[in-house]
């Protein structure tokens, strides 16, 4: 691991209350934009086009971001907000927007402001982005200098967001805390950050275990509570600043390396990104020997339906598709490698083989 550390701490400025996109304008003012790329999904800009506010003074330009956020679609967009001469860059949506959008603001060096319309991912408020190839195998992810200039979060599109997309987003941030103990638990000295890092990993998991059904229950009865208000700011504020505090050290480590493996099989890609991480987690565990806490995690995972085993994720797998996830998930680069010990795909291979074996039970 490597011990230099640079802290990303927060977006620039974040607002989470009912009524925050009402003052998208007022933002703008203050921050001299006047011509701005709104950046938008389908079926999420359906969603959000009820609360989102008629700006008179600003110039918008509005553009459907494609699909998927790839090298090639970052260039295209780049080159046609030089060519319209904006300023800013406005994405409204989910965790693959909101990563265009970074990295075309990235590409033009200008401001990038985040309205998400779900909370699946951490993606609002983070500095960095996820590539993906075109056939949707993800690629790398890169680091910005740049903080999100604002993120705007209105519960109320929230609340209307799929519920299984939320528990995907609860599924990637229970990992937090397993993959970040996972690296953090072999520092001699836990510099402040480090602290700060797993302190909000920690309380990842907390909030998540004691809020969820609660907080499911609030989109169920469209009615906002504090548990899903808590939930929402878990998977984006505070999953945000595990990385944040704690770079490399709060990033991913055993159970992401597991969720980018199974990108390989295209009947992965029907599932979730966050209900693989849920599964990656239980396969880290099975690798670090922790069968306790995989007990312990077990009727919360059926209780929201994330899924427990390859069965659960309708994936039935040859013997050459298990070595080959194996090999792609132990591969040199893939973070897998920052847990306790050499970790080799043959590790990886029984450990998704005995997960199997212990769901069916």
């Amino acid at each position: 691991m490597n011990q230099s550390l640079i802290v990303r701490g927060a977006p620039q400025e974040y607002e989470c209350r009912v009524g925050a996109w009402d003052d998208l304008e007022e933002h703008l003012n203050r921050r001299k934009l006047k011509r701005v790329m709104i950046l938008h999904g389908k079926d999420s800009w359906e969603a959000a086009k009820p609360y989102f506010p008629t700006l008179m003074t600003i110039d918008t330009y509005f553009v459907y971001y494609g699909g998927e956020c790839t090298d090639e679609k970052t260039i295209e967009l780049k080159q046609l907000f030089e060519q319209k001469e904006l300023e800013g860059i406005i994405a409204v949506g989910g965790g693959k927007i909101a990563d265009l959008g970074k990295a075309v603001a990235n590409q033009c060096t200008k401001p990038i402001l985040i309205l998400p319309t779900l909370a699946a991912t951490c993606a609002a408020y983070t500095p960095l982005s996820v590539i993906y190839e075109n056939n949707g195998a993800m690629n790398r992810y890169d680091i910005f200098a740049n903080s999100n200039a604002l993120v705007l979060i209105e519960p109320k599109v929230l609340l209307d967001s799929p519920i299984e997309l939320m528990i995907a987003g609860i599924g990637d941030t229970i990992a937090k805390w397993y993959e970040a103990d996972a690296m953090i638990s072999q520092l001699a000295v836990q510099p402040i950050e480090i602290q700060v890092s797993a302190f909000a990993a920690k309380k990842c998991r907390d909030v998540l275990l004691a809020d969820s059904q609660e907080a499911l229950k609030a989109m169920k009865e469209k009615e906002i509570n504090q548990a899903f208000l808590n939930i929402v700011e878990t998977i984006i504020l505070l999953g945000g600043m595990v990385g944040g505090f704690g770079d490399d050290y709060g990033r991913t480590s055993g159970a992401h390396s597991i969720h980018d493996a199974l990108t390989i099989l295209p009947e992965s890609h029907h599932q979730l990104h966050g209900n693989k991480v849920a599964y990656g987690v239980l396969v880290q565990l099975v690798i670090e020997d922790k069968w306790n806490e995989i007990e312990q995690l077990m009727p919360f995972y059926s209780s929201l339906d994330l899924p427990t085993s390859l069965k659960d994720m309708k994936m039935n797998l040859t013997e050459d598709d298990y070595q080959r996830v194996a090999e792609r998930a132990a591969e040199p680069h893939e973070t897998i490698h920052y847990m306790k010990e050499k970790i080799t795909k043959d590790r990886v291979k029984d450990a998704m083989k005995a997960l199997e074996k212990f769901n069916t039970k």
